[in-house]
């Protein structure tokens, strides 16, 4: 008999119209022969009710009593829920996140799973029940009630569905499925119908607001197939598995995070441990950092920014302080008014030019780009936040993510290709004993791998104008002389000018040269430099960064064993340094042993 998981959002179960129409589509597929459970969030504007009512009490609740009334929510869902399947005719039996025993840290209002018991569950699921569980929360090992933070309800269904080897996990919300980009932005926004996961946790990280980034780590992890589903109609949704077949396309999607910040760490020392000195702080306050950019230092100093999202500029800008009086030395900066506009595509892997492209559209509509990073999936800028909207817009016309092709799977195919829930899984007896191995590691740092890549040259420009079309101009001549750039950081400009680095195979650097050095007259006081051997070390796994101790991990590795960073770039399923290369090895040997690779 197979098991589905179905998470029904809020909106999902705003009413008791809703409540009733959710019992009946999972009445349905229970009579159909499946085992459900049902992972229900809070009402509608439950949450926000809540909040409110403890603002009227006091500006300062402590984070162990905002759990316990937060809590309440998805318990009143849960109870209505299972009214409501009873009236139907099929037994059903509401449950806590502590009755199910989801154990967590105690973290309050964004805590980790560290187990979860599934004996309760599938005694209920046997005697042919379905089991509803309360989404977002569980409880420490104290027995206090704890909450998931933003998206706890999806990470709650992927995570059931890991730990009970579901045949798949439903995510039932109020849009078709998952679109090109927000379809409130760009009306002409297409569905897909498939996405893999490592495209979907980028969209997820950066923006895009059909799911948490936290429940698709889990469902990379353990091989999950997930299905984002309409609540309000019998529509298939999207489907996100594993990686996509040759072919697929080189952009899929364009996210967006409105409200973002930006911090800059300027005049530090251009030296070892300084960069673990500045992320321990921000790990210590468990800040999620998301563009990380470190260009190349001149002068002995060096800069370093990310970007948070604007809630966090407080308490990041006191981590801050706290690193340059640890320091001794440097300025803290920091810019209110952007947004973090992303091309995400498994297809880039396999295509050079990408990033010019998004260049010239941007340059063409008269955006400017601040920072820049890029991934091997991936490319991120920074624009001023009035400019956000038109930039997802030119975006998306320019690479005509309107006609988006479907395309298949490399695996998982049985879902893939419309097969039924319940089809055999003969890798379910092996994922089941890693599950049970790991159960308590749930949400611990993955990191798979460490990569080691000594072919590569770093190309910097410096002093180049702050102005649109700059980028364009000196990418698309590199791209167009046959160059293939992997890293892309920029830095945010100082009086008007910028920095840029980025690095090209050993054997395109005096090409990169002869294509870049022409248009140093077009750009006043830009200057060029290089650095024929490099060595570019990258962390690579799961969720790194909503894991806020990974980057502190591999810089306090880099401290350890005396080893300078020269630039710095991020992503959420990478994070990568450029080091001189006779540094390389050792720098290696230390990451392999801080995140015991062997």
């Amino acid at each position: 008999m197979s098991l589905i998981v179905q998470k029904f959002g809020g909106t999902s179960v705003a009413d008791t119209s809703k409540i009733q129409a959710a019992a009946r589509r999972a009445t349905a597929m229970h009579q159909a022969g499946h085992q459900v459970v049902m992972v229900v969030s809070a009402r509608g504007k439950k949450t926000d009710e809540l909040v409110g009512l403890a603002a009227e009490i006091t500006n300062h609740p402590t984070p162990r009593e905002m759990d316990m009334l937060l809590s309440t929510g998805e318990q009143e869902s849960v109870a209505l829920m299972a009214m409501a399947i009873h009236k139907l005719g099929v037994e059903a039996i509401s449950l806590t996140g502590s009755q199910i025993g989801v154990v967590t840290d105690s973290s309050h209002t964004k805590a980790r799973i560290i187990s979860i018991s599934t004996e309760r569950m599938k005694t209920a699921l046997n005697e042919g029940k379905i089991v509803i569980a309360a989404g977002f929360q569980g409880r420490d090992k104290d027995w206090n009630i704890t909450t998931l933070g933003r998206g706890g309800s999806d990470t709650t269904a992927t995570a059931l569905a890991a730990v009970l080897e579901a045949d798949m996990c439903e995510i039932y919300t109020d849009v078709e499925g998952v679109f090109t980009t927000d379809p409130r932005v760009v009306p002409e926004a297409h569905q897909m119908d498939s996405i893999s996961y490592d495209e979907m946790l980028e969209l997820a990280s950066l923006g895009a607001g059909v799911m948490h980034s936290r429940s698709i780590e889990f469902a990379k992890k353990y091989k999950v197939p997930l299905k984002v589903r309409p609540s309000f109609s019998d529509g298939e949704g999207t489907l996100i598995a594993a990686q996509p077949l040759e072919g697929a396309p080189v952009v899929t999607g364009v996210a967006f995070v409105r409200d973002e910040v930006r911090v800059s760490l300027t005049d530090i020392p251009d030296e070892p441990g300084i960069m673990s000195s500045i992320f321990a702080r921000m790990a210590e306050r468990k800040i999620c950092l998301d563009m990380i950019v470190q260009d190349v230092g001149t002068g002995g100093l060096a800069r370093v920014s990310f970007t948070v999202p604007q809630s966090d500029l407080a308490e990041t800008l006191t981590a801050a302080d706290e690193a340059i009086q640890a320091i001794g030395a440097g300025k803290i900066q920091h810019g209110t008014n952007l947004s973090k506009v992303s091309i995400v595509g498994s297809g880039m892997r396999n295509h050079y030019g990408v990033a010019s492209r998004m260049f010239s559209i941007l340059a063409e509509a008269n955006i400017n780009v601040g920072m820049i990073t890029t991934s091997e999936i991936k490319v991120t800028v920074l624009v001023d936040r009035n400019q956000c909207d038109e930039a997802v817009r030119v975006i998306h016309n320019g690479f005509e993510l309107d006609r988006l092709p479907s395309y298949a799977f490399a695996s998982n195919a049985a879902s893939a290709t419309g097969g039924q829930a319940g089809e055999s899984h003969p890798e379910m007896t092996d994922l089941e004993q890693e599950i049970v191995d790991q159960l308590s590691h749930m949400e611990d740092i993955v990191v798979s791998e460490v990569l080691f890549d000594q072919s590569q040259s770093r190309v910097t420009v410096r002093n180049l104008p702050d102005n649109p079309g700059i980028c364009s101009r000196l990418f698309s001549v590199v791209a167009e002389g046959g160059v293939s750039v992997d890293m892309i950081v920029q830095n945010m400009g100082e009086d008007e000018q910028a920095h840029l680095s980025f690095t090209v195979p050993r054997t395109s650097l005096e090409k990169s040269l002869k294509l870049v050095q022409p248009l140093l007259s077009e750009w006043g006081d830009a200057e060029l430099s290089h650095e024929a051997e490099i060595a570019k070390l990258s962390v690579v796994g799961i969720g790194l960064r909503s894991h806020t101790g990974v980057g502190q991990s591999m810089f306090s590795a880099l401290a350890e064993a005396g080893v300078n960073i020269q630039m710095i770039n991020t992503s959420e399923t990478r994070i990568s340094a450029v080091v001189a290369l006779s540094d390389g090895e050792k720098a290696y040997q230390g990451l392999l042993e801080k995140f015991s690779l062997g």
